[in-house]
């Protein structure tokens, strides 16, 4: 998904800080995706003091609803995309030749590496359960530098582990939780869950405590270390916890994500994730050139009818783009 704001704050994000086991609320914003029928997104990463968690950088959730999706393409760097549906359907396309179906369930996960473009629109299959209500998340990831410059990769995950915990199933999207481990290619440590809770009551699963986790609720509540948690806010829970420890209401729902403090300054804007000013403004420009490095998205290019085009880049801003630091940093 693009980050489709007229004006892009752009966010240095440092090292994250080792404080602790802890529970802080951090509010979503809502964002449109642009358009005239804008769908509107709620934001939880990046925040102003909050940047990123591990080296998870970037979090929308959207839905339910029966606006779709309708994302020309537009670029990326520095980062990975992953996709996770709820309900509902997106094709998904890209300058890699990739043409597929994303489903709930299944991941998809793109590497932009040194440059990538790609599409998302909603469509509809010919199912009877579907009724065309779109609803999921999308998640970026940081590459770190050593290999940020590398070609991009596309891969989709039809079946995923799923941990069985006492009153709850954990399917693990990224990485390992408690022996469950998704077959998914990222590059630093990292942690993404969707739980899923049965009766009302305590749930309690391991954790890495070399990790920094949060929690945003997506069906009913939690309460974490005596905190109410309810969907919309992200809640960063801190380094340092060996196991997540809950009390969950009936059916609750929420997703788990986590990482290894993520030692790297970045230096995000638009869609882009780098390093230094230089280079957003080298990747806006060859967006903009159309130059090789981002190849044409098949189907949307001057032979394509209903969805020809592409989404041009924000203009930079007046200044060199400045840090946005982490609290307590």
């Amino acid at each position: 998904m693009s980050n489709l704001e007229a004006h892009p704050q752009e966010t240095v994000c440092p090292p994250s800080d080792d404080e602790g086991p802890s529970v802080r609320l951090w509010p979503a914003r809502e964002v449109p995706l642009g358009g005239i029928r804008a769908m509107t997104v709620s934001r939880t990463l990046p925040q102003r003091g909050l940047p990123t968690i591990g080296a998870w950088c970037f979090l929308d959730s959207y839905g339910p609803g029966s606006d779709a999706m309708t994302v020309l393409p537009h670029p990326h760097i520095g980062l990975q995309t992953v996709s996770w549906l709820l309900t509902g359907t997106i094709r998904h396309r890209d300058s890699l030749g990739s043409d597929v179906l994303v489903r709930p369930g299944e991941l998809n996960l793109m590497t932009a590496g040194a440059g990538v473009a790609h599409s998302e629109f909603s469509v509809r299959p010919p199912k009877e359960d579907d009724d065309g209500t779109l609803r999921g998340l999308q998640l970026w990831v940081a590459l770190p530098d050593r290999v940020r410059q590398q070609g991009p990769r596309f891969e989709q995950h039809s079946e995923l582990p799923v941990l069985h915990g006492r009153n709850y199933a954990a399917t693990v999207i990224i990485g390992s939780l408690g022996g469950a481990v998704s077959p998914a290619l990222v590059h630093t440590p990292l942690l993404a869950a969707d739980v899923s809770v049965g009766a009302a009551g305590e749930v309690s699963m391991p954790l890495d405590p070399g990790f920094e986790h949060a929690v945003l609720v997506l069906d009913g509540a939690l309460k974490i270390d005596g905190v109410p948690v309810s969907p919309g806010p992200l809640a960063h829970l801190g380094t340092g916890r060996s196991g997540l420890d809950a009390a969950a209401a009936e059916g609750a729902r929420f997703l788990l994500i986590g990482g290894e403090p993520f030692e790297e300054e970045l230096l995000m804007w638009w869609n882009f994730v780098g390093r230094n000013h230089d280079e957003i403004v080298r990747a806006r420009q060859d967006w903009e050139d159309r130059s090789g490095r981002f190849p044409e998205v098949r189907g949307h290019g001057p032979d394509a009818k209903a969805e020809a085009g592409r989404i041009p880049a924000p203009p930079m801003p007046a200044v060199r783009l400045s840090p946005r630091r982490r609290c307590g940093s």
